[in-house]
């Protein structure tokens, strides 16, 4: 299946985006990624913040291919899916941020104290190492939208 795919079933919807907004997604990714790293946070605190800066990364590469999540529907799962399109992530990739994004809606809706320091830690590896590779990306495939 193809984003194309995907805005047929309206899953995405089309989007023209501007280097103002990616470098504010950009922007609420690096503030999740130094606010999870405050001494005392929880666990769940710090998985649900490097969690966050992850999905807005998706995001940015998703606007920057002309695209964002539709508005029915989750979110938060068609981001992080459309890394496979934007990046050519792997499933390994994928699968690792699909199962926080479950462990993050037990922590957000369900039950307090679900997540350990070892999965927080875990988390916040995969979102800089995401980060890195959205950056790079963008600089190779979409330099017009990088601030200068």
């Amino acid at each position: 299946m193809t984003l194309d795919d995907w805005l047929s079933n309206r899953w995405l919807t089309r989007h023209s985006t501007a280097p103002q907004e990616v470098a504010d997604l950009l922007a609420v990714a690096d503030r999740d990624l130094g606010d999870c790293r405050v001494p005392g946070l929880s666990p769940d605190a710090r998985l649900s913040l490097a969690y966050s800066a992850a999905v807005q990364l998706a995001t940015a590469a998703l606007a920057a291919e002309g695209f964002r999540p539709g508005r029915a529907g989750p979110h938060h799962h068609w981001a992080i899916q459309s890394l496979a399109h934007t990046l050519g992530a792997g499933d390994d990739l994928v699968g690792q941020l699909d199962k926080f994004r479950k462990k993050r809606n037990v922590l957000a809706y369900e039950r307090a104290g679900s997540v350990s320091d070892q999965e927080a830690d875990e988390m916040l590896q995969l979102a800089l190492a995401l980060q890195q590779r959205v950056k790079a990306w963008l600089r190779s495939e979409h330099p017009d939208l990088l601030s200068q």
